[in-house]
């Protein structure tokens, strides 16, 4: 019954968003509020089917219903309950059903935020967003159907990847991740539909920076949350290491994360106009390819899934998309009406180049800014697809490694730290050199002032300093900006420091919000510059009663044990840990051998600390616990990475949160004149 049934449910809602998607192409075209009303219901039909159908699926993991073809892949009797439901996207067709389940969250989100606000432009957006749950649902309903029915039914399953029960972060990490991949084709319907139009106004520009933000900021901490994950699961002691897969989740944040500043730049100086477009469209076409690159089985990553039929599909999607959107912009780009106020001051240049920037204004800081991130972007993208490209052409395996990522990665992401510190400490407009040279001083002071405690506890290395210079400087100028306008109010209201501080967080809130996103970055590469530069990693044999000392940690080997869970049997190392000569507990790292799995899962251990953390793993381990081969590491500042979405996450909530004057601004815009109701 559960097979007929969540088939159904899929085919209805590939109907549904079928119908939508033309009603809403007909109701932007025709003006036509029967048209609209219409395409709007079968938008939540939709929505509800392919809901209806995830949950039906995670029902069926949990009864173990092993008649449903999925389940009889990645159940079994054994999986704790909630891995169990974690399985609904531990592997290939349950990913697929679980992005259209995201994907009907998206639009029915979009639906009720928005209401009936900006009619010139929410019917192209729910036709754009229901053509591409149109081949969501038909991927899940052919070449991806977990619904098919198996006969006869098998008694048991494998459960699912061994690795993927191995942390609670499976089942957070990769929702959160898909909420940010999925997210992004919200923006990209936007920005066709106001294409379509032909028209972008500020009205539609604040929504449209808005449903930007909110994926961007699932896929910032989706992403640290995926290293968290690696550096908890894997063994290795790294939270990132350019693999493919990693990359393809970088790539439409550095893009997202360039949109974010440019369409603040388009939105109050009206420039960068179509290269925010593209900057919009780029990000969605960068979530396909690197949905691609998990799903197709063309890349080797301990993210991606096996070769599947899949992965030509996406490929031919990718390709319909980008030829699609390139045709768009170039057919309408230049019907786009904006404010009369904007239009005044935009050329056709400054539009796509910003020519009338001033090189000492915020304005050029944000167009460089924009540079590092493209540039960032095709650096990562090249080198992660060149292998594929080398062998396709040539047919000879290539390997590009972390050596090519880190040596180009490494000055562009610093100078986009320098940049993120340049920005906020110059106005808007232009600035005498003498002035800027002002504005500039006190966070150049302020970063070498930062290094000091570094340099004294033994921080010396040239890239490593610079980069601590680098937070250092960001850190100050974005600080900067909370205390000069409370500054300043106190002086010409007369008013406390409370009040004064409260009164401009409540006018400026999107901006601070912007500051605080900053220093969650800023945590980022101190964390990262910290640990990678001053790891230290040796491998040891240690017998009952040894000790091994690392820096101000020790660890004795005290016994090795047994543990029989129902799903896994573990082999656990049991280690007596010193920190600075005080007790400090002990770390169990050990070996899980699951039932359909012929080699363990090695599982590290942590001691956790503000300033370094203490990381066993096991190489090896004697079936009697005679001996341990061990792998021991010390990440200095590692802590602090796993604290920087917070600050992400905070930031963009703040400056997401809308205000009275944004909502005025975005105020339900008539239908033109000529719109029909029947």
């Amino acid at each position: 019954m559960i097979p007929e049934l969540g088939t159904g449910l899929v085919l209805v809602s590939l109907l549904f968003a079928t119908l939508g998607a033309v009603l809403g192409f007909w109701a932007g075209a025709r003006r036509h509020l029967g048209a609209w009303a219409w395409a709007r219901r079968a938008a939540y039909a939709f929505a509800g089917c392919m809901l209806g159908a995830n949950l039906l699926m995670v029902y069926a993991l949990l009864s173990h219903d092993f008649s449903v073809k999925y389940v009889a892949e990645v159940g079994s009797l054994t999986t704790p309950t909630i891995f169990t439901i974690v399985s609904l996207w531990a592997s290939l067709n349950g990913s697929i059903l679980f992005w259209g389940g995201i994907l009907s969250v998206y639009v029915v989100a979009f639906l009720f935020f928005n209401g009936n606000r900006h009619r010139e432009y929410m019917p192209w957006t729910i036709a754009m967003l229901l053509s591409n749950s149109v081949f969501f649902a038909l991927l899940v309903s052919s070449v991806a159907n977990p619904f098919a029915r198996i006969s006869p039914a098998p008694m048991d399953g494998p459960g699912p990847n061994p690795l993927l029960q191995n942390h609670w972060l499976m089942a957070v990490h990769p929702p959160t991740l898909y909420m940010g991949y999925v997210g992004m084709v919200v923006p990209y319907s936007m920005i066709c539909a106001a294409l379509f139009a032909g028209r972008l106004d500020a009205g539609w520009m604040v929504p449209l920076r808005r449903w930007m933000m909110i994926p961007w900021t699932f896929l910032s901490v989706g992403i640290v949350l995926g290293g968290w994950w690696s550096y908890g699961v894997l063994g290795w002691g790294g939270a990132w290491a350019w693999d493919p897969v990693e990359n393809a989740s970088f790539h439409p944040w550095l893009t997202g994360t360039a949109f974010l500043h440019s369409a603040m730049l388009l939105q109050r100086r009206g420039d960068l106009r179509i290269w925010t477009l593209i900057l919009g469209i780029a990000t969605f076409l960068l979530t396909l390819v690197g949905t691609f690159m998990t799903r197709s089985g063309v890349f080797n990553s301990v993210h991606s899934f096996t070769q599947s039929s899949i992965g030509p599909v996406f490929l031919y999607f990718i390709g319909i998309v980008l030829v699609f959107s390139i045709v768009l912009l170039a057919v309408r780009e230049h019907l786009l009406v904006i404010d009369q106020d904007q239009q005044a001051r935009t050329t056709l240049m400054s539009s796509m180049f910003g020519s009338r920037m001033h090189p000492l204004g915020r304005e050029f800081a944000i167009l460089l800014q924009n540079a590092v991130f493209t540039t960032f972007t095709f650096t990562v993208l090249l080198g992660t697809l060149y292998p594929l490209i080398a062998e396709a052409l040539q047919d000879r395996k290539v390997s590009v490694g972390e050596p090519y990522f880190d040596r180009w990665g490494l000055p562009l992401g610093l100078l986009l730290v320098f940049l993120m510190g340049v920005g906020p400490a110059l106005p808007w407009g232009r600035l005498s050199p003498r002035r800027a040279m002002e504005r500039l001083l006190p966070p150049v002071v302020a970063g070498f002032v930062f290094t000091v405690p570094f340099l004294l506890n033994g921080i010396d290395k040239p890239y490593t300093l610079l980069a601590l210079w680098l937070c250092g400087f960001a850190f100050w100028a974005n600080f900067n900006e909370f205390v000069t306008p409370v500054r300043q109010r106190m002086r010409s209201k007369g008013e406390g420091l409370p009040t004064a501080a409260t009164r401009v967080f409540q006018r400026t809130r999107r901006r601070y919000g912007g500051h605080i996103a900053h220093y969650g970055v800023v945590l980022a590469v101190i964390a990262l510059a910290i640990s990678k530069g001053y790891k230290t990693e040796q491998d040891v044999t240690l017998t009952p009663g040894q000790t091994i000392e690392t820096g101000r940690f020790t660890a004795t080997f005290t016994d090795a044990s047994t543990v029989k869970e129902p799903h896994r049997t573990a082999v656990v190392a049991h280690f007596a840990i010193t920190d600075g000569g005080a007790d400090a507990g002990t770390l169990e790292p050990r070996l899980n051998y699951y039932p359909r799995q012929r080699e363990p899962i090695f599982t590290p251990a942590v001691h956790e600390t503000l300033t370094s953390d203490f990381y066993l793993s096991i190489v090896e381990l004697e079936p009697e616990g005679k001996y341990v081969v061990l792998r021991v590491i010390t990440m200095p500042g590692i802590f602090w990475l796993w604290l920087a979405p917070v600050f992400i996450a905070l930031g963009s909530i703040l400056a997401m949160w809308p205000t009275r004057r944004t909502d005025a601004a975005a105020a339900p815009a008539a239908l033109p004149a000529g719109s029909r109701t029947a």
